[in-house]
């Protein structure tokens, strides 16, 4: 007589390991989608710190004390690199699952001309910038951003609207 040897694995012994696989999936799905929600929302504050800078920049170097009106003015400038980077092309753009918009504040009537070619009385005393979730995934809760010529930024579960002087009302609260 011959003896068979089983080679191989078992019909019980491969759903054992496809339930477990399954299991631990479940568990890693809510952290990763957390630490990625964390991770976007890194990059939407560093936007906004970049915008401001911008901002910050344009006003002490070119603008007499005064902002840009536009993302666009921003973008110009004559014999030296721009003040912001080529992923801000518009006042509103899609960014790393947010949607971050620059809004102008009133216009300096007895402002100079900057030196970027933008003309006499066209700069604008403070800013508003905005940043929205495009989607909430399920279960997430999602946070919106803002921050004006202070440089601080808000938080707030909920959308921030502009507010160009002073701290925007609750519930947005400072990133600490």
């Amino acid at each position: 007589m011959t003896r068979h040897t089983a080679a191989g694995f078992t019909l019980i012994e491969v759903l054992l390991v496809v339930t477990l696989i399954g299991i631990l999936s479940a568990i890693a799905m809510p952290i990763v989608g957390r630490s990625r929600a964390a991770a976007l929302e890194a990059s939407t504050i560093g936007s906004l710190r970049a915008l401001h800078s911008a901002q910050t920049t344009f006003a002490t170097s070119c603008a007499g004390g005064f902002y840009s009106p536009s993302v666009a003015v921003l973008r110009q400038r004559t014999g030296a690199a721009p003040f912001i980077g080529p992923e801000f092309t518009a006042n509103t753009v899609d960014r790393q699952g947010y949607r971050i918009r620059f809004t102008a504040g009133s216009v300096v009537a007895a402002a100079p001309a900057t030196c970027n070619g933008l003309a006499r009385n066209r700069t604008v005393r403070d800013f508003f910038v905005a940043a929205d979730p495009l989607a909430v995934p399920n279960q997430m809760v999602a946070r919106h951003f803002g921050v004006n010529a202070k440089g601080v930024i808000f938080q707030s579960r909920s959308r921030i609207r502009p507010v160009y002087n002073a701290d925007p009302p609750a519930p947005a609260v400072p990133i600490r």
